[in-house]
């Protein structure tokens, strides 16, 4: 059965003044991010600009780089939201379906967090592959209806103490941030593994990943704590207290009345940043509505519901952007998700299922 959104968005594009346009571009996003509202004003500005080009939204959505890959590869979209660090994987197997973004044609560009525009996993030379949409963190987050703020924990060891038994909830989805988790609490830059093989150095990273090593008895006991993994989106029940979550859903939970805040842990979070990107083999009319596109998704209006609407931080600097409010080094470089090599890919899985069966016994 078609969901509200999908048929709203049918309507949307049936009301189009371009809905008997003679070309299409095809946007492949997350869900939430493209509105019906949205497809209308930029259908409205394309016609006020006389693009003979009408945007669509593609399903299915988004779900992950192997999907948005064989979607890219296949020539199925135009327009894609990939999230930054695919760009990158796999040696740039997605990086070359893409073309360069010429940034002067977005005049809302000057906005953008100088921090977010150049970020190197999403370059080919001197050109980015992305325009910036939205970000957040891999973070812990309280259900402050039922702790005060001093009961927090302000270090990640302190998530092994007895009394978060059974009231931690993580992903067993995307396994990478969980591990950068068990790095973090040894002090460890997040993605270790990622930058020892980078640089060479296999047979160290696999001795640090070891059975034996800090982090692998880390990650062990804090999957014991956990009352229940989630695989592609949390539940936040009563009982689990710290839920783990890439942030989309906390503004939804608090407009229902709940009480969600990120535990501001000493050794901060993991960051992600999702992004806007134009297939290689698009152009004329349709790359220039693809600029139109992605120039509205940076104005004001549609940045400050990435924030209140999506709760995820803005990449421009004419919205209030309380996470970057309270810190400045959110989008620290060296905390992004990065492209991961396939060896430490393996490495941090295998971390995670040792640790899965360690939580067995």
């Amino acid at each position: 059965m078609k969901s509200v959104w999908s048929i709203a968005l049918a309507l949307s594009c049936l009301s189009s003044p371009l809905a008997l346009a003679t070309e299409t571009l095809r946007v492949f996003t997350w869900e939430g991010y493209v509105t019906p509202a949205d497809l209308e004003a930029v259908n409205k500005q394309l016609a006020e600009r006389k693009l003979d080009v009408k945007v669509e939204v593609i399903q299915p959505f988004a779900t992950g780089p192997e999907q948005m890959f064989d979607i890219l590869r296949a020539k199925k979209a135009d327009l894609s939201f990939l999230t930054l660090n695919y760009i990158g994987m796999q040696e740039g197997r997605i990086a070359n379906l893409l073309q360069p973004i010429d940034t002067a044609r977005l005049k809302n560009y000057g906005d953008v967090n100088p921090k977010l525009g150049r970020v190197g996993m999403g370059m080919a030379g001197d050109k980015p592959l992305y325009v910036p949409y939205g970000g957040g963190a891999y973070g812990l987050w309280a259900n402050m209806k039922q702790l005060k703020a001093e009961e927090l924990p302000t270090k990640l060891s302190q998530l092994l103490e007895p009394r978060w038994k059974g009231k931690l909830s993580l992903t067993s989805g995307q396994v990478q941030p969980n591990v950068a988790l068990a790095f973090m609490a040894q002090g460890e830059e997040p993605f270790k593994l990622n930058s020892m093989v980078k640089a060479g150095q296999r047979q160290e990273a696999v001795q640090t990943s070891g059975a034996d090593a800090p982090a692998q008895a880390f990650l062990n006991t804090l999957y014991g704590q956990v009352g229940e993994f989630w695989d592609a989106a949390p539940a936040f029940k009563p009982e689990h207290q710290i839920v783990a979550s890439y942030g989309i859903e906390i503004a939804g939970l608090r407009a229902k009345g709940e009480d969600w805040q990120l535990v501001p842990f000493a050794e901060g979070n993991t960051v992600w940043m999702d992004t806007m990107n134009i297939a290689k083999d698009v152009s004329g009319a349709r790359l220039d509505a693809a600029y139109v596109f992605m120039d509205y998704f940076l104005t004001p209006a549609v940045q400050d519901r990435v924030v209140n609407g999506l709760s995820m931080v803005a990449v421009v600097g004419t919205v209030k952007n309380p996470l970057l409010e309270s810190n400045p080094d959110f989008f620290s470089e060296a905390r992004f998700w990065p492209p991961y090599e396939r060896q430490a890919d393996n490495l941090m899985r295998a971390m995670s299922d040792a640790a899965m069966k360690a939580r067995g016994k």
